[in-house]
């Protein structure tokens, strides 16, 4: 069968009546059908379901990402534990460092013991007012000493060595400009000694409202 009697027999097809087609044309037809029916059975049955595969293996790795991230939270959960106690420790260590209301007093007077063993001339020794924080208080002192450099670095060694936080902000040293033979190595020290105490509860109840206070006045 050439080419021009296979487009005759195809130009003579009753499209309704299936049952007088020749042999090849009923077998080519439906093969073209079964593939028909393949493709379309593939795109409405098999991709939505294809789809939904890949959306669950998106799920998949997302849920094994967040378990492995919490897992590994959990593996830390110790080390996190240890850090905590270690700063609580060290918040506990440190606030034992800070005089009570009535502690400070005794402070101020170690600070001014220290001056006298450095053999410092005082001029002025004077505290100013408190500055509340969250759960202690800074009190600045004024202070204003003569002497030598050298005395003046034992006096600030002696002052670093107390067992309570203390701490010298804003020095300057100058000369004194006199005369006489000790003129050249006398100086003169303006500065801020900060020391600090803790604010009992009673404080920091207090010191809560007159904040949100502020805040409201803004």
């Amino acid at each position: 069968m050439n080419v021009q009697e296979i487009i005759q027999q195809l130009n003579t097809l009753d499209m309704q009546n299936p049952g007088a087609w020749p042999g090849w044309v009923r077998t080519a037809a439906a093969v073209l059908l079964g593939v028909i029916l393949v493709g379309a059975g593939g795109w409405f049955l098999v991709n939505p379901v294809y789809e939904q595969i890949q959306a669950e293996r998106v799920t998949e790795q997302n849920l094994r990402a967040d378990f492995e991230a919490k897992q590994k939270k959990v593996a830390a959960l110790d080390a996190y534990r240890a850090q905590l106690a270690e700063m609580e420790q060290s918040f506990g260590a440190m606030l034992k460092q800070l005089p009570s209301k009535a502690e400070v007093a005794n402070l101020l007077n170690d600070i001014s013991q220290a001056r006298v063993a450095a053999s410092l001339e005082e001029e002025l020794f004077q505290p100013q007012s408190e500055m509340p924080k969250d759960f202690y208080a800074a009190i600045p002192n004024k202070i204003i000493v003569l002497g030598s450099y050298h005395e003046m670095g034992s006096f600030v060694g002696a002052v670093a060595a107390l067992p309570r936080i203390v701490t010298i902000e804003d020095a300057e040293v100058r000369s004194t400009g006199g005369k006489g033979k000790t003129a050249a190595t006398q100086l003169r020290m303006t500065a801020q000694v900060m020391t600090y105490r803790y604010l009992d509860d009673s404080e920091i109840a207090a010191s809560k409202p007159a904040a949100k206070g502020k805040g409201g006045k803004k």
